[in-house]
């Protein structure tokens, strides 16, 4: 195959990024070699393996390809970025614990001065105490939760230090992603709706505010059950709710935590023509429900980067790279290293081309202004919230998902 001479430039950049993953090793020049570059690592924690993968590793891709176009370009004071990558899932599930042990091996390592992650909300609710205690900036580009940033909640979260905030967030949240899915619903005519969500951070959020916001717009639930972890078979409880006749079955949570065999048996227990929609956590959905994933509606907490004229250039490079399309989450990942590399590049010119500390680049990050990404350009609210978000819907046709509207919320 003939590679062009930028693409095997930009292959040899990402596979340097990879190698770095995870390492702590050292290395020496010999005599009369150019010194080494000094390191700057950037810390990502995904679910990289498991149910979680396929999103996770898309999510990687995107934050890869940032950092491997920054040190391409050169940084201030001529430092390299370096990657620690982490897995956050355990047994093929996202896991707060394997967070938070992931955010406590970056904290150990004084390199590190900006952290990526994680990917859902449950995680990062784990993780932020941490991060928040040790100053590390920590830029999530798809944890919705509203908790995280908002309210008694978030307070709670940053008890380590009250007067800092060190997360932040290129996504919206979920109060607006479940407002948004009730609007959505309506709107194609489904009036009665059942509820089921996961009990976990993110699900019960999500599912709450679409409950709230459906009735309140003139819809009818006709019931609200939390499902237990680990639940393989729900066929008792899908016939319980097509006695009861849906147009609709909205679920909060995850294709992880029950969406994808709640749509596959829904099959089973005679709702397969009925309605199913969630979240942002089940744009993998087929993955398990296979065929039967047609007619799953979800919503994204990030735009349509294929719609927008800012994104085109990362689309073609991501292709490019990667041979494959982009992940539901891949642009809003490349948005969040963005933010990341230039509080970095400021903080190393402020500290006078010198290796910078993590309060310095917090700092940056929190005064993030416009920042020119392919979702659009990225500022922060106090709260460590984007402030011009965007949402879009989408259903899955023939295994494959389908791009239906989508709603900007300045």
């Amino acid at each position: 195959m003939h590679l062009s001479r930028s693409f095997r430039a930009l292959a040899a950049l990402l596979c340097a990024a990879s190698v770095a993953a995870c390492s702590h090793s050292t290395s020496s020049s010999g005599a009369g070699a150019s010194p080494a570059p000094a390191a700057i690592k950037i810390g990502i924690d995904l679910p990289l393996s498991g149910a979680d993968a396929s999103v996770g590793r898309s999510t990687l891709n995107g934050m890869l390809l940032a950092i491997s176009q920054a040190n391409a370009k050169g940084l201030p004071g001529k430092f390299k970025l370096e990657t620690m990558q982490l897995d956050d899932a355990v047994q093929g599930v996202h896991s707060p614990e394997q967070g938070v042990s992931n955010v406590k091996t970056m904290i150990a390592d004084p390199s590190v001065l900006a952290m990526l992650g994680p990917y859902n909300s449950n995680v990062a609710s784990a993780e932020i105490p941490v991060t928040n205690g040790a100053g590390l900036a920590q830029i999530s580009p798809s944890a919705v939760s509203d908790g995280l940033t908002l309210g008694a909640d978030a307070a709670t979260l940053r008890r380590n230090n009250p007067a800092q905030n060190a997360f932040f967030r290129v996504c919206t949240t979920d109060s607006r992603q479940g407002s948004a899915a009730a609007a959505f619903a309506l709107k194609f005519g489904w009036k009665k709706a059942y509820i089921i969500d996961d009990d976990e951070t993110y699900g019960l959020d999500l599912a709450n505010v679409f409950e709230h916001d459906f009735a309140a717009k003139g819809g009818t639930i006709l019931g609200h059950d939390h499902i237990a972890k680990n639940t393989q078979d729900f066929k008792s409880l899908l016939t319980k709710i097509a006695a009861t006749k849906p147009d609709l079955i909205f679920f909060g949570g995850t294709t992880s935590t029950g969406a994808g065999l709640i749509r596959q048996q829904m099959f089973d227990t005679g709702l397969g023509k009925v309605a199913f929609m969630g979240g942002d956590g089940i744009p993998d959905i087929a993955t398990v429900a296979g065929p039967r994933a047609d007619g799953t509606y979800y919503t994204l907490a990030a735009p349509n980067a294929q719609k927008l004229p800012s994104a085109q250039a990362f689309i073609k490079a991501y292709e490019a790279a990667y041979h494959k399309p982009i992940g539901p989450y891949s642009a809003n990942a490349y948005a969040a290293a963005q933010v990341a590399i230039v509080a970095i590049e400021h903080a190393i010119v402020a500290a006078g081309n010198a290796m910078p500390t993590r309060a310095q680049v917090l700092a940056q990050v929190a005064k993030t202004t416009d920042v020119r990404t392919p979702i659009g350009p990225i500022s922060f609210d106090a709260n460590g919230d984007v402030k011009q978000p965007v949402l879009s819907l989408y259903t899955i046709k023939n295994g494959k998902p389908v791009f239906l509207d989508q709603i900007n919320l300045k």
